[in-house]
């Protein structure tokens, strides 16, 4: 048995639910890429590939992560898995999704990849279903690791295969999705993405930016912790970036120092000394 997953938080609390249940048991691959953003023009060629990894490498500088890219190969990770089927006839794969846009355009990106395998691709879709925390209340979770590990074992029942009627639509609407080649894709509800412009989160980075300049990590908290549609710290600070060259926002500091050097505020307002994050 082969689990895949989409972002590594997902990694480790599936391996805890295995310590729970031995018939979960088996290897954990994590697609690392966020298909939910960026460009997907041609994104199975090497040249719209190539694009991808180009973006990526242009968001990822001065962040925290400027050594990730070197370490994302999901084309390899594909590669790996498709080997370990073709020479294990027995081996099933369980694709698990939350309900976010991550997570079903990963599952987009990489089905389309698998229909040879069509009988042998399981998905565990956890979507509008509710589930306990860890004060046993009631909650829907939009990702896999706010889940409770014993809650898991409740899961894993909706396993369930691809079947060869959404083998043959779904890598349709990717393609769709993929020519439309939008910066942002929404989730609106089961596997319906729809493409949004590149200024789709923005109207919740100025909601957390004041007229007195703050620490970037500090409106990247309050963005990500209110935002009522995640996405990642990386592409937020590449709207900021972009939004400060359009004159939205001022930012101050050394890039070159890293992100914890940077300040925000919104144009045009003076501002004393930033505050502490």
């Amino acid at each position: 048995m082969i689990h895949i997953v989409f972002e590594a938080a997902n990694v480790g609390v599936l391996q805890q639910a295995m310590e729970l249940d031995e018939t979960l048991r088996g290897e954990v691959v994590e697609i690392k890429d966020d298909f939910a953003v960026g460009p997907l023009g041609d994104i199975y060629q090497a040249e719209g590939y190539q694009q991808r990894r180009d973006w990526w490498k242009t968001l990822l500088e001065y962040s925290p992560y400027t050594e990730q890219l070197q370490i994302v190969d999901d084309k390899l990770a594909v590669h790996n898995l498709l080997k370990q089927l073709d020479e294990d006839t027995e081996a099933e794969v369980w694709i698990w999704m939350a309900q976010n846009a991550h997570d079903v355009c990963s599952y987009y990106w990489l089905m389309s990849q698998l229909k040879e395998y069509q009988g042998r691709v399981q998905v565990l879709y956890l979507n509008n279903l509710p589930f306990l925390n860890e004060k046993g209340q009631l909650f829907y979770p939009t990702h896999l690791h706010e889940i409770q590990p014993r809650e898991f074992l409740k899961a894993r029942k909706l396993a369930r295969p691809i079947t060869l009627s959404e083998f043959e639509v779904d890598p349709d609407e990717w393609k769709k999705l993929c020519q439309e080649n939008a910066m942002v894709r929404f989730l609106e509800g089961g596997k319906k993405i729809v493409g949004k412009e590149v200024h789709f989160f923005d109207k919740d980075i100025l909601a957390h930016t004041g007229h007195e300049a703050q620490k970037l990590s500090k409106v990247l908290h309050n963005t990500l912790s209110k935002m009522k549609v995640q996405t990642g710290d990386v592409f937020l600070v590449w709207r900021i970036r972009e939004m400060a060259a359009a004159g939205k926002l001022e930012l101050g500091g050394d890039w070159n120092k890293g992100w914890k050097e940077i300040t925000v505020k919104l144009a045009g307002a003076s501002s004393p000394a930033p505050e502490n994050a």
